[in-house]
Parts: C-alpha cells; structure tokens; sequence
C-alpha cells in the first residue's frame, strides 16, 4: 500500500483526504535534490545561449508536462529557446507506433534532428518506459546532454541520464510524481524567465 492509498484508508472524507494530500506533496517536495534543480537549469540556460534544441519527451500524463514544458519555454519574447516535444504530433506518433512499435516512437524521432550539444529530457515517473529509455540511450550515443524527472526509485532513467531529477516516492504515486514534475517546470520557466527579464534591463 503506497502513501495515497493509505491516506485514502485513514483519511476517507474529501476534506481530510485533501488536507493528507496537500501535506503529503509538501513532504514530496522537501526531498527533491535542488541541486539537481540547478544542474537542470544550468542545462537549460546553456541550451538557449549555444542555439541548442531541447527536446522533451514522456507517456500519458508525463506527455502532457513535456507539452507544457514547450510551451512556456518558447514563450520568452525576444532570443527564444529551440524547444521540442517529441508528445505532440499525433501523426508521426501513430505511424512509427504503427509500423514499428511504441518503444520506438521518440528514438525515431531523434534521428534526424538531435545533434551533438543538445538536450534531451525524458520525463518518467517509474523511469522504465521501454520509449523514453531508448530515447535517452540514443541521446547518449549522439553526445547530447540527458536529463532525467522521474519518481518512485529512479529506475534506469536514474542510471542513464547525465542529470536526474529524483522525486522520491513509493511505487504507484503518479499523481505526487506528476505534480511534482509540473511544479519543477512552473520552477525552471519562472527563474529563467526573471533572470532573462533582469539580463535585458542591464543591457538597456
């Protein structure tokens, strides 16, 4: 029995179980690595000031927080980043699902577009979708740089990937991982975004 099902357990009415949940996300929250946070960040700024692109990548909910990584990291108005999600093209996805296999569906992707120096985020809460593995090996052979979201123990994301961004928690909580993962990038757009902000007003 994982944390959330066992506050269920404890906590049945909609009002307790909310205040368990809120509390238990905290927790989440406080055992994230922030340096790990900053390397990702790092990553990140690097990309944008050598033209690199940043490709994201992940399953399911993990999908939707690659889109919403895209979409507020093109947003800077001026000297905007290069980024990809690999999620959003229903096409592409189904055909090379189709033709030759889930697993396969990022990995082909890559191939044609990702250069040595760029980057490469996999975003996993069990960091074992056999799809973004693949992506991230593939990403190490071509000299990109690899970042890791995942939850639970890790997984082989875990061991792959040149920078992992660990959010510890029990086998089974998706919804703790991917509300973790969606505040790391309300995190990583906000700093990016101020420091930006304040880089254009020194150069004025």
């Amino acid at each position: 029995m994982n944390n959330v099902e066992r506050l269920f357990r404890d906590h049945p009415s909609a009002v307790d179980f909310a205040d368990g949940y809120l509390s238990y996300l905290a927790q989440v929250f406080a055992r994230i690595d922030r340096d790990a946070v900053a390397s990702f960040i790092d990553v990140l700024e690097r990309a944008r000031t050598d033209g690199a692109t940043v490709f994201f990548c992940g399953n399911g909910g993990s999908a939707a927080t690659a889109s919403h990584f895209q979409n507020d990291l093109t947003r800077w108005r001026t000297d905007p980043m290069k980024v990809v999600s690999l999620t959003d093209n229903v096409a592409v996805i189904t055909a090379l699902g189709n033709d030759y296999g889930y697993d396969r569906i990022f990995v082909m992707q890559l191939e044609p577009l990702l250069a040595e120096g760029d980057v490469v985020v996999a975003i996993s809460a069990s960091g074992n979708s056999p799809n973004v593995v693949q992506a991230i090996e593939f990403a190490n052979q071509r000299k990109a740089t690899t970042v890791g979201l995942t939850g639970f123990d890790g997984g082989r994301l875990g061991e792959l990937c040149e920078i992992h961004v660990h959010v510890p928690s029990a086998r089974g909580e998706y919804g703790p991982v991917e509300d973790a993962h969606m505040v790391l990038d309300h995190l990583v757009m906000s700093y990016l975004w101020e420091k930006w902000a304040h880089e254009g007003q020194s150069d004025a």
